[in-house]
């Protein structure tokens, strides 16, 4: 997947030293249940974490510094539109925020990681998708959460459950007549060319 990468992200890479940085924005359902959908984020519930330490403002956003307990594995660049995807995992946590996690709604919530340079402000988005398992790890030193985030591409693969019948197609649009005379038309003979 080709894509635009900043000059100032270039430019910062080509130095001989370099402190590259991953940050991950999960987002989830708000306390009154509104949920992120194609038109954007109803409500203001998110987890933003940098590979960093402190908080670093991205895109006006704060990013809690994650350090060394985030890891992102299975960023990978494909040449074809392959559905891949990554997994997200955040280690040494407090029983407290494994309970949390437990009681959290997240398939299909939406996930995006960006990639950037410490001392610059643009960043670039190297992957988006969509969560679809969670599995949680809870011992004496602390709990790991892992997240299995799908490509978006992955919607491409998953079947339809619309049928082109009028009754579906009222269910959504419920003054288009588009599919009235699909059953009329489906056993009709038309002959071309005479």
């Amino acid at each position: 997947m080709s894509r635009t990468v900043p000059a100032a992200i270039l430019t910062a890479l080509t130095q001989a030293e370099v402190q590259p940085f991953f940050a991950v924005e999960m987002l989830f359902d708000d306390t009154d249940g509104t949920r992120w959908d194609q038109g954007g984020y109803a409500g203001n519930r998110a987890v933003r974490l940098w590979t960093g330490y402190d908080d670093r403002t991205i895109n006006s956003e704060v990013y809690v510094g994650g350090g060394s307990l985030l890891s992102i594995s299975g960023l990978e660049e494909v040449a074809d539109l392959s559905a891949k995807g990554i997994t997200i995992s955040l280690t040494g946590l407090a029983s407290s925020l494994i309970s949390l996690a437990l009681q959290e709604p997240y398939q299909r919530r939406k996930v995006r990681v960006l990639f950037g340079v410490r001392d610059q402000s643009t960043f670039v988005e190297i992957f988006s998708g969509l969560i679809n398992r969670m599995s949680i790890e809870d011992s004496p030193e602390g709990g790991t959460i892992s997240v299995l985030v799908d490509s978006k591409l992955v919607e491409l693969e998953r079947a339809s459950n619309w049928r082109y019948t009028s009754e579906s197609h009222k269910s959504r649009y419920a003054n288009d007549t588009f599919c009235d005379f699909v059953t009329a038309i489906q056993d009709a003979d038309i002959r071309w060319g005479r």
